[in-house]
């Protein structure tokens, strides 16, 4: 475990939760990858000093952060019952989840950390793609669908629109083609 992973084994202070939701915020719009400890610390009142003594250092921060946001991420899909649907009416009722505008900046996060990790496999962002695919794949699971190909044409698809609805704002055409798969998905 790295040094600046001991925070993981205590309970957090109140001002540690107090200045992770804050910064958690300020990434969601800011983003994470310029994210530099003064600004953050000035726009969430508090210092850097502060910051690294909390969390140990800035990859120890961006840690925190990201795992912040894969609970929420989390929180929602174990309130989501896959089980109850088939793998069509999953994908439909994840795409309608992941079209939400209000979700946008936690998706758009989710994208920036998922890239990161392709790219920086040894930094803070370790292994949140292959985390978030293993994720997803056992939430697809869950509607009973046996075959693992289907599943991941199913994310595959999934993924690819979002991607495409962060960038374009389209809406109506990347709902088309998801609502197509789920279509070709019940025929077969």
């Amino acid at each position: 475990m790295a040094a600046d992973d001991s925070t993981a084994l205590r309970e957090p202070s109140a001002r540690e939760t107090e200045l992770l939701d804050a910064a958690y915020a300020y990434v969601l719009e800011q983003g994470l990858s310029d994210l530099s400890l003064r600004p953050l610390a000035g726009a969430i009142g508090s210092s850097p000093r502060v910051l690294l003594f909390l969390f140990g250092s800035k990859d120890g921060l961006i840690r925190r952060l990201l795992a912040r946001a894969r609970e929420d991420e989390l929180a929602w899909l174990q309130q989501y019952d896959a089980r109850a649907l088939d793998l069509p009416d999953t994908v439909r009722h994840l795409w309608e989840w992941l079209a939400a505008p209000e979700h946008d900046r936690l998706l758009r996060l989710w994208v920036e950390a998922y890239g990161r990790s392709l790219v920086d496999p040894a930094g803070p962002w370790a292994e949140f793609a292959a985390a978030t695919v293993e994720d997803w794949l056992r939430l697809l699971g869950r509607s009973g669908d046996a075959d693992p190909g289907r599943r991941t044409l199913a994310l595959a698809t999934l993924r690819g629109a979002l991607l495409d609805l962060l960038a374009t704002g389209e809406r109506s055409r990347t709902t088309s083609a998801v609502t197509l798969l789920a279509t070709l998905l019940e025929e077969g």
